[in-house]
């Protein structure tokens, strides 16, 4: 029987060879390292199995966890003051999306990328920030379901997300709330998924100003059950899933729509606008109506199904 500390290294070792297969270690040499880099800056406590990440983990991941951790320990002035909501303009906010737009402006400096407001949000306030990453079409709901779309399905698989389903990824924002409606209360970056000593899993991040505990004033680790009442969803750092689109929806997930109408030879491409409006919707209706779906003009999985088969015939009779 293996001891805690074989489990743990049998498990990172696992998550290496999952994430660079053998033929693939010795190319990328600056994202192996960083990679390993991450494993090995995890401190599983005892009894724990870490969930290896199911995508690569970037280097820009793994360097804005290095400066999370780096404020460990950080604490708010008497006052509230803060560093982090002084940098964004609102020195006695309460930080907890200011620490982490924080942390992805010093990596952007100190590597010279540029994630803020491309990889990551730039915001204060509730719901600002999932609703930018709904937005750039990389949010994934807890429920696997959004408000005001509907069902969400992955992208590889065209499999509907489950409750519970997605386990989120490094790098990933976990929008939370303190109440029974949708407003977000809280936001934490995810630092690693594991299984408890039961078996149950729990999503480990580093967060700053905690308002869903009684006295929120530091940096710090903590750990969130997957299935937790206060977990909305997540921003992820890839974009995953898809979701249910109709009239008057707009942004990226419109957009791919529009282009997949397009391989179909159902839409011209000057109407590949990003906006869903009634000449896309009439396209929708047209594949309903072909593959005998019930039409309503709803881009649901079932019509996304059917655009499918119907881009590949359409691509086979093409000469």
């Amino acid at each position: 029987m293996m001891d805690h500390t074989a489990r743990g290294m049998l498990a990172l070792l696992c998550a290496l060879l999952l994430l660079f297969p053998a033929a693939g270690l010795a190319e990328g040499a600056p994202e192996n390292n960083a990679v390993q880099a991450y494993l090995a800056a995890l401190s599983l406590p005892e009894g724990e199995t870490l969930i290896m990440p199911q995508y690569p983990v970037p280097d820009y991941v793994v360097w804005l966890l290095d400066v999370a951790r780096g404020e460990l320990g950080y604490v708010e002035e008497n006052n509230g003051l803060t560093k982090y909501g002084t940098w964004a303009g609102f020195p006695m906010a309460e930080w907890c999306a200011e620490f982490q737009c924080w942390c992805v402006s010093r990596v952007d400096q100190k590597h010279a990328t540029r994630l803020l407001n491309r990889a990551y949000p730039n915001y204060s306030g509730t719901n600002v920030g999932r609703n930018w990453f709904i937005s750039q079409g990389r949010y994934i709901a807890r429920k696997g379901s959004l408000p005001d779309y509907g069902v969400q399905w992955y992208k590889d698989t065209c499999q509907p997300i489950p409750i519970n389903g997605y386990i989120p990824q490094p790098g990933d924002w976990m929008f939370l709330s303190d109440n029974s409606s949708y407003d977000t209360s809280h936001v934490a970056v995810v630092e690693y998924c594991a299984y408890d000593a039961s078996g149950a899993p729990y999503v480990h991040v580093i967060e700053g100003n905690n308002v869903l505990k009684p006295a929120p004033q530091g940096v710090e680790r903590n750990a969130y059950p997957l299935n937790s009442w206060r977990i909305l969803g997540y921003g992820t750092v890839r974009d995953l899933a898809d979701w249910t689109l109709k009239f008057g929806h707009d942004g990226p997930k419109v957009k791919a729509l529009q282009e997949e109408l397009v391989q179909a030879g159902l839409l011209d491409a000057r109407y590949t606008t990003g906006k869903f409006g009634a000449i896309t919707q009439d396209c929708i209706k047209s594949i309903q109506r072909r593959y005998g779906i019930q039409e309503t003009g709803i881009a649901n999985l079932e019509t996304r199904l059917a655009l499918r088969k119907l881009v590949r015939l359409n691509q086979t009779t093409m000469p």
